[in-house]
């Protein structure tokens, strides 16, 4: 190897060394900066999510972390154990916009969790509810965020589209976004309806604070196409929304107040404060602020108590306490405080406010430290008086003079309207809107029912990438077809017979065909770097789904090597060409273990479950054994803690070193208590326990190890796809200085 080579092959080295080390370093710092921020938060209790959030399965994310980005509200996930993990669970509000980017499906959208259960109507994937014929959608059903409320209403529509009697219209109760948008699909399918509400168009809108942003997103809605826009305020929705019904020719119900449900599927008698309504579907489209959660204080009952904020400036000169730490008493607060003169108090039970939003937060607390907002952290309402209010700050009694009590604590189920309705509740930890837990009857499908709405949108874009990826397979098969008979005569050929060929001018690498293949094959694989794009720039995902784009990244991997052989004549004259062929091979087999290998290997070979059912007859078995193991003494007890200590991933390598030797060592260890247990049938489960144990736990740290060291592919993928572009461009201009081109021979 001669001088000019050794800088060029150490400088590629050192190249791909640096950009791994600046990748590798920026991953390491943002992981354990979330992972300190999630452990915080779970000290605090912080951790869990209050409404429709998402969980990430950790054996199927391959870390691409497109869905960092997509939230609109920011930072919410975070990557954790090299997997997206859900950190500012309190943030999240449900956009959902994280599944929807998720390239391989490892995101669900869930209700609850394991320690927080929320208590919502149960409903299929229809939106059924446990009465047949009544169905749930909106923020009566959990979905809050009105996008989502909006896209439900459509759904249900399609739905009942197919399923409702003609001869009785659809009654639609809520006049709110998922109400509305109810009625727009029937409307549009020609289903009859009606469109009831017991306040004013708008629904729980029309009580939002004025103007509060109360839509982040546009939608598409039948018979008027694109609708709202990226930020709009509670004025301009409400207006918006009474342009659309307008135009789509739909009558409100205004003042028209539900109070019971009679008669059964298809012949539904609903009672209201004006009279009946016949129908034949029903759909419970209510909000929840029709039912505030209360402070159950003495005094509540009183004028001066409010649940709501309409007009900050009726409280001009006036004391006013706000009750909450949500987004809408913070942003009752700002408001009597920017644009009232009224003396403003808000008091929280919380040590902190850790249910807003971040913008809300800091606004209040420069309006805190401006002295515009009196904040009471860690307060709690006990009394109400005519001209006082009485809190309890911290175990202590404290009196503010008052005239009026803004309560902003959150709405409550309408237990009574859903009771009358027969729609039984039921308790979400974890599970996914519309999953069936326990069908109170079975359900015979309608005559030429089709799947739901979710499902078949789920089966037709199956279909769709079904259909791409064979589109993809016969294109990637007639440009390898096209290329091979081209050079049929000539790649066949040795050295020495190609240069006597007369194919070998245009043929060869730095002829015409061959330079033309080189051109087209470069351009071919740089347009792999559209995935990135697409992923890193929002402005870019209108322009299809991210799966999609990431068949096209594996298409165009795959394909990049074999085209970028029929340009070299598959031969490698020159040290740079060879170490273009190896980046790209390397490229090309980290992104195969980052797409096919790294999600099929599980982080514990499934053997966690196992483990955990382990773990309970041992400490059964515990009890059992306690006196004894007492009498055994600390070995025995050091044994059984060893046991039961949590298993951390390490090292694939030292797991082959230390597997054998610390087997030898429990043995040893056995043996060495084995003297201390009076009977061989008390000793013989304590052994066999803690052999059972040990090999789950190895199997464990097995499976841990092996997906911690395939985690590395993403370091050298991206990595080397950056010094591949380097050395094509180095590639492309050397072969200009030698004159190599199309119009050279």
């Amino acid at each position: 190897m001669d001088l000019a080579t050794l800088w060029i092959v150490s400088g590629s080295v050192a190249s791909v060394g640096l950009l791994a080390g600046g990748h590798l370093g920026r991953r390491w710092a943002r992981e354990r900066r979330d992972a300190a921020e999630l452990e915080a938060r779970r000290a605090r209790g912080q951790h869990l999510a209050r409404s429709l959030h998402p969980i990430i399965d950790p054996n199927v994310c391959i870390g691409s972390l497109s869905c960092l980005r997509a939230c609109p509200e920011g930072d919410i996930l975070g990557i954790v154990d090299g997997a997206a993990k859900l950190v500012h669970a309190d943030h999240c509000i449900g956009h959902g916009r994280c599944a929807a980017e998720c390239p391989v499906g490892a995101i669900r959208l869930v209700f609850g969790t394991a320690e927080r259960g929320v208590d919502l109507p149960e409903v299929d994937p229809f939106f059924e509810s446990s009465r047949p014929g009544v169905h749930v959608v909106g923020e009566l059903g959990g979905m809050g965020l009105i996008k989502n409320a909006i896209q439900q209403g459509l759904q249900v529509a399609e739905r009942l589209a197919e399923t409702a009697s003609r001869q009785a219209p659809v009654a639609v109760v809520g006049a709110g976004p998922a109400g509305i948008a109810t009625a727009l699909g029937l409307k549009a399918r020609g289903v009859p309806f009606r469109l009831l509400e017991q306040g004013t168009m708008g629904g729980s809108i029309a009580h939002y604070p004025r103007k509060k942003v109360a839509m982040t997103e546009p939608v598409e809605l039948p018979l008027v196409g694109r609708f709202g826009k990226r930020l709009i305020s509670k004025e301009e929705l409400l207006a918006s929304w009474q342009r659309v019904l307008a135009k789509a020719g739909i009558a409100v119900e205004e003042g028209v107040k539900v109070t019971g449900l009679d008669g059964e599927d298809g012949r539904f008698e609903l009672r209201t404060e004006r009279g009946t309504v016949q129908a034949s579907k029903v759909v419970l489209a209510v909000g929840r602020r029709g039912t505030p959660r209360k402070l159950g204080v003495p005094g509540e009952e009183q004028e001066k108590v409010l649940y709501g904020l309409l007009d900050p400036e009726a409280f001009d000169g006036n004391r006013v306490l706000v009750v909450g730490g949500g987004d809408s008493a913070l942003e009752a607060a700002i408001q009597l405080a920017t644009e009232s003169s009224a003396e403003v108090t808000l008091s929280y039970r919380g040590a902190e406010l850790a249910r807003c939003r971040e913008a809300n937060r800091a606004r209040l607390q420069e309006l805190a430290a401006a002295r515009r907002v009196r904040l009471l952290l860690g307060s709690q309402v006990t009394a109400i008086r005519p001209r006082q209010v009485v809190l309890d700050v911290g175990g202590r009694a404290a009196t503010l003079e008052n005239d009026f009590v803004v309560v902003n604590v959150g709405g409550e189920l309408p237990v009574e309207l859903l009771s009358k309705a027969g729609v039984a509740l039921r308790r979400y930890h974890g599970e996914a809107p519309g999953q069936v837990h326990r069908p109170a009857r079975p359900r015979p499908a309608a005559p030429g029912a089709r799947p739901a709405a979710g499902a078949s949108r789920t089966a037709a874009g199956r279909r769709r990438r079904r259909a791409f990826h064979a589109a993809y397979a016969l294109a990637g098969l007639g440009i390898l077809a096209v290329l091979a008979w081209k050079g049929r005569e000539y790649y066949p050929l040795a050295r020495l017979e190609r240069l006597r060929s007369p194919l070998h001018p245009s043929m060869k690498p730095a002829g015409p065909w061959g330079h033309g293949v080189g051109i087209a094959a470069t351009l071919f694989m740089l347009s792999n770097f559209l995935y990135a794009v697409r992923k890193r720039w929002k402005r870019f995902a209108p322009l299809g789904s991210i799966r999609g784009w990431l068949d096209f990244h594996v298409f165009v991997g795959f394909m990049s090597p074999l085209v970028i052989a029929f340009h070299a004549a598959f031969q490698s004259n020159n040290l740079l060409a060879t170490g273009t062929a190896g980046a790209l091979c390397i490229v090309v087999g980290t992104g195969i273990v980052g797409r096919f290998i790294y999600g099929a290997v599980p982080s514990d070979g499934g053997k966690a479950v196992e483990l955990a059912d382990l773990l309970a007859r041992f400490e059964r078995s515990r009890a059992a054994l306690g006196p004894l193991l007492q009498e055994a003494g600390a070995p025995a007890r050091a044994l059984l803690d060893r046991a039961t200590a949590p298993v951390r991933a390490g090292s694939l390598a030292l797991l082959f070193v230390r597997m054998p030797a610390e087997s030898l060592l429990l043995g040893l260890r056995l043996l060495r208590v084995r003297g201390r247990f009076r009977g061989t049938g008390h000793y013989g489960e304590f052994s066999a326990t803690l052999v059972g144990l040990a090999r789950l736990r190895w199997q464990i740290r097995f499976y841990a190890s092996l997906k911690r060291l395939l985690r590395g592919w993403r370091v050298f993928h991206a990595s080397l796809a950056v010094f591949l572009v380097l050395v094509i461009a180095a590639h492309i201009g050397v072969s200009l200085y030698l004159g190599y081109g199309l119009l050279h021979r």
